[in-house]
């Protein structure tokens, strides 16, 4: 299958040489698995940065299962009944839906009746297979009947903002035998953790408190996404949710269904999981669909903040969002390093870049300290990467302001600003 287009082809000419760019665009989540011959099993490749690799089954897999529109978490569980549901977790749920929802129609329902609205659970008119559906067993069941199903998916909260080199985390909240580990629970207990430290303003509509800003939402937004994106039917994954001194990171299994400039945009939301979704939305958790991810945005240019970062990594299948919440203008500031002399290079590093990409270089810093400036080659030894590879990290150091690049074609070298 060709999905190249006649703009993806052309010329780009600088310094006396002339490059022929052939720009492979991202394939669209219902063409995809794009692959050589007839067996998409055999014939799809990836691209991994420098390089192209077989796809694994598990990839191709999960590829064909995002060619549906309507998602993945209808799937029903053959043999996962309403014996799977977690009593307790259901009842919280519903009485937060009646309170949102005062007089819905839903609310006399029986709870099996009330899931089947949800899409939490499902009859095929066809082959007459009942059972609970992946968005009911996954939201609302009991932690035994969830790891027995998919037992390859972990949830995994971490508060490291007062880490030291002999404390890892200082609060943690995973499977411990403690608490149903199901998906409403999982949101229930790490949402308030995720925001108590945010500032609450003293604000009043009529004579109710609103204690709550902008920030919260779209932290708790974030939140829905990681859930409403995930790949739970994937090999293996983890959704891990990190919070730190002044930054999150939210990081889901499955790759990006979208490219990156149409979620930026908004409008065109396509969740794996839309049922999960809707029974978020239906109390009060998630804005509507497409306007997720602008609504984010915005708070943090709002705010003057750097600019959220989503960065998918097609080796370990997942996608990280990173929201910090520093200032543009100081870390502008922060960025020229011969203006802040008094502070290490490490130091600097640190606040400007996120936690992956600071591992990514650090080999590159006791030689920039040492020697101020390295060449594209002595770093591509250092790193042990590509020649590829090592200009992008290069680049990135510059973007930071870090780094100045100086010389032509010939002779490049880069120096500590």
């Amino acid at each position: 299958m060709n999905i190249l287009k006649d703009e993806d082809v052309f010329k780009v000419e600088g310094d006396g040489i002339a490059l022929l760019v052939i720009h492979v665009p991202r394939g669209e989540f219902n063409m995809r698995p794009v692959y050589v011959g007839e067996n998409p099993y055999k014939g799809t490749f990836k691209r991994n940065h420098e390089g192209d690799y077989h796809a694994t089954e598990h990839e191709i897999r999960g590829m064909i299962r995002d060619q549906n529109h309507e998602g993945n978490d209808s799937t029903i569980l053959e043999y996962y009944t309403m014996n799977d549901i977690d009593k307790e977790t259901l009842r919280k749920y519903r009485q937060v839906f009646e309170i949102r929802n005062d007089g819905h129609v839903w609310n006399p329902l029986d709870d099996k009746s009330f899931l089947e609205k949800l899409g939490g659970y499902r009859k095929d008119r066809k082959t007459g297979v009942e059972g609970l559906t992946l968005a009911g067993l996954m939201m609302f069941g009991t932690g035994q009947a969830i790891r027995e199903r998919f037992s390859n998916i972990f949830m995994d909260y971490r508060n490291e903002t007062e880490v030291t080199v002999d404390v890892r985390w200082n609060d943690r909240i995973t499977y411990d035998g403690t608490w149903e580990n199901n998906l409403f629970n999982f949101f229930s207990k790490v949402t308030p953790k995720l925001t108590e430290d945010l500032p609450k303003p003293f604000k009043l509509e009529g004579i109710q408190r609103i204690d709550e800003t902008l920030v919260h939402k779209a932290i708790r937004e974030a939140f829905v996404n990681l859930i409403i994106h995930a790949d739970y039917l994937m090999d293996a994954g983890t959704l891990k949710i990190i919070k730190k001194n002044k930054s999150f990171e939210f990081t889901n299994p499955g790759i990006l269904k979208l490219p990156i400039e149409d979620i930026f945009r908004g409008g065109n939301s396509k969740p794996r999981n839309p049922h999960m979704q809707t029974m978020l939305r239906m109390v009060g958790f998630g804005d509507n669909a497409g306007s997720g991810f602008p609504t984010i945005l915005a708070t943090w240019e709002a705010e003057g903040w750097i600019r959220p970062e989503l960065l998918e990594d097609t080796v370990l299948n997942q996608v990280t969002l990173i929201l910090q919440m520093k200032k543009v203008a100081v870390v502008e500031e922060q960025g020229n390093f011969v203006q802040k002399n008094d502070r290490s290079l490490t130091e600097v590093l640190t606040e400007v870049l996120t936690e992956v990409n600071f591992k990514k270089i650090q080999p590159l810093i006791p030689v920039l300290e040492n020697k101020k400036e390295i060449p594209p080659k002595e770093a591509e030894g250092v790193l042990g990467k590509s020649t590829s590879t090592t200009y992008r990290y290069l680049s990135m150091l510059v973007d930071v302001g870090v780094l100045i690049k100086e010389g032509n074609t010939n002779r490049i070298i880069y120096k500590l600003a």
